[in-house]
């Protein structure tokens, strides 16, 4: 096993003759000048950078560069496209460090060259950082390896992460408009109570007289904000974090998640989601060769709701026991019966992995319309939620007004 990373300076020749000045993280020097020379550069001088004092780098935890599927699609898409022009895996992995945009991806290859560079295997070097990849990403190199089609398991992560983060897009635009104009909504209602009705409240009070019910139901409403708001605002912080921490705890999922796929209009929205990312994510692994007991193990926790999760992990004790996919996946309701004749048929024509990209295709399409629908029925039902809040509380404000002239008179 190799040491911790260092960073080092190194001056050198480049194959042009020119000097060229830089630094790189790796064990040892031994390891650098060797780089250096698989990268066709003639080593000069290498030294290592002490990193203390200002020249530390400064490290904010949950502040750091995240690292999205997107940066894997594009890492393992390039490390295929290089591997398939005849560069070395050390190489690719080289040249991936340097030129990988997020810096903490970057970083953490720059690790997975330097075991790579002591003899430890692909899948096995990132294995070690199970943060940044993972394990669908893990498993398919490692099948890919094992099987001698690197480059076709790197090529199935690449597709496989491009298509999740299509889908993430589409989950995205289609909750963005009515979670913004509802947030609004509160935003405005809020503020009218807090700011603007105290000033009415104080106009109707030097005027006298008797205020209309809305209007007093306007007023008392404003007098509770004004001890709810901060008490809400501390509510919302405080689970906000617990959220952050909790979220992913099986004793959360288990209640959120059932009742994430019983919500109207969205709930539908939800499986289909969650099946395609279970198809999608189960074929890939099938196609690269990962053991179907293994690959069960994964996909489960990669489909993102808790109800499949549980539903694979019958299939997997079942199957384990020597029986078929479809029969265990048809007791389980959250499975369109579609869904279980297809994978039938997959499995008596021995062509699972075919069957289970139809079917990750077809919901994938599904999603994109249902999203597209959501969006062209939410838009006028939020405006009009929206113009039916706001304008009920101006008419209540404004109801005292019209007999304004008789109070003054």
């Amino acid at each position: 096993m190799s040491g911790a990373a260092r960073t080092y300076e190194y001056a050198v020749r480049d194959r042009s003759g020119k000097m060229v000045k830089g630094r790189i993280e790796a064990s040892n020097e031994a390891a650098v000048a060797n780089r250096l020379k698989t990268m066709g550069m003639a080593p000069l001088s290498i030294s290592e950078v002490q990193n203390t004092g200002l020249n530390r780098d400064i490290s904010i935890p949950g502040m750091g560069e995240k690292i999205t599927l997107k940066d894997l699609a594009v890492m393992a898409r390039q490390m295929a496209t290089m591997i398939s022009a005849g560069l070395s895996l050390l190489r690719t992995l080289s040249i991936l460090a340097q030129q990988t945009e997020n810096k903490a991806l970057a970083k953490v290859l720059a690790t997975v060259r330097n075991d790579v560079e002591t003899g430890t295997s692909l899948s096995a070097a990132i294995g070690r950082h199970k943060d940044t990849f993972p394990p669908l990403m893990i498993n398919i190199i490692k099948a890919g390896e094992v099987g001698g089609f690197l480059e076709q398991a790197l090529l199935s992560v690449a597709a496989n992460y491009e298509s999740e983060v299509k889908l993430r897009a589409q989950i995205k635009s289609a909750m963005t408009y009515p979670v913004m104009v509802f947030i609004m909504a509160i935003l405005a209602v809020v503020g009218m109570l807090l700011f603007i009705v105290p000033v009415f409240e104080q106009m109707f009070t030097d005027l006298g007289g008797e205020l209309p019910a809305p209007t007093k139901v306007l007023v008392f409403l404003s007098g509770v904000m004004k001890w709810l708001a901060p008490v809400l605002l501390v509510v919302s912080i405080v689970f906000s974090v617990w959220w952050r921490k909790h979220k992913n705890d099986d004793a959360v999922r288990s209640k959120k998640d059932p009742l994430f796929l019983k919500i109207p209009i969205f709930g539908p929205l939800f499986q289909k989601v969650a099946i395609a990312r279970f198809t999608r994510n189960f074929g890939t692994m099938l196609g690269a060769g990962v053991p179907i007991l293994q690959a069960l193990d994964i996909v489960g926790e990669t489909s993102g709701n808790w109800v499949i999760e549980v539903a694979v992990k019958d299939v997997q004790d079942n199957v384990r026991t020597g029986q078929s996919l479809s029969a265990p996946l048809a007791k389980h309701p959250v499975f369109p019966p579609m869904v279980v004749q297809m994978i039938a048929t997959g499995e008596d024509s021995g062509a699972m992995e075919i069957m289970l990209e139809k079917i990750s295709d077809f919901y994938d399409e599904e999603v994109t319309s249902t999203t597209e629908q959501l969006t062209s029925l939410i838009e006028p039902l939020m405006i009009g939620i929206l113009g039916t809040v706001i304008g009920g509380m101006i008419i209540a404000l404004y109801m005292p007004i019209f007999s304004i002239f008789e109070l003054v008179g």
